[in-house]
């Protein structure tokens, strides 16, 4: 439960980034970077808009009961030892897709590849690449969800879009690296570790959020 002032710092914060996007987009720092893949500048702010407000949704996708293992504990009590056991409960696991960390990104990543099908060999091999190591890199973290290093991905990403454009198509660069990137993360965090949700103890599993599954 959010109370009152925490809803209104995260309503103030909120504002100050959307003011910061759009003062980017005002100096052309953002819109350099996706007139690069193609995006038309006049619904770049609305779409970034949508991206952030979308953070903050999650669509759920389905639901399941887990069991749930409390761990035993043993109290010290004057030299008397008490070992307390675990207790088992079940609890309800919501599987959902985060709208601005998946859904968005996942559309323009479409939107790219419809624009410029030439790179679809290209988009699903570094995708590929992207995946695997995505998922190598993955770790899962009880009670919060499939965590990844925030910088490894979109490194790796930028790599292999430098590397395709290299040897195949050049100046395809921001295309394969935003495509891969964007999917590669997806299935390698998300997608490849749906068997691991039930031993998470998270009561939310969101695709996307915080970029892979956010408890």
């Amino acid at each position: 439960m959010f109370f009152l002032p925490f809803i209104f710092l995260i309503f103030l914060f909120y504002l100050f980034l959307v003011g910061l996007l759009f003062f980017l987009i005002q100096i052309g720092l953002i819109s350099f970077a996706f007139e690069r893949l193609g995006i038309p500048q006049d619904i770049l702010f609305s779409l970034l808009f949508l991206t952030l407000l979308g953070s903050l949704v999650n669509i759920p996708l389905k639901r399941y009961t887990t069991e749930v293992v409390s761990p035993g504990q043993v109290i010290d009590f004057f030299g008397w030892k008490f070992k307390i056991p675990g207790t088992r409960y079940a609890q309800q696991t919501t599987i959902a897709i985060n709208l601005g960390g998946a859904v968005v990104p996942i559309l323009i990543s479409i939107y790219l590849i419809l624009k410029w099908p030439q790179l679809l060999p290209e988009i699903i091999m570094a995708t590929a690449l992207m995946s695997l190591f995505v998922h190598k890199i993955a770790r899962p973290i009880r009670g919060v969800g499939i965590a990844t290093p925030a910088l490894l991905p979109p490194l790796m990403a930028a790599a292999l879009g430098l590397f395709f454009e290299l040897i195949l198509h050049p100046g395809a660069a921001p295309i394969i690296a935003y495509s891969s990137g964007t999917l590669g993360t997806l299935i390698g965090a998300d997608l490849m570790n749906l068997k691991k949700i039930s031993s998470l103890g998270a009561p939310v599993a969101s695709i996307g959020g915080a970029g892979t599954f956010d408890g």
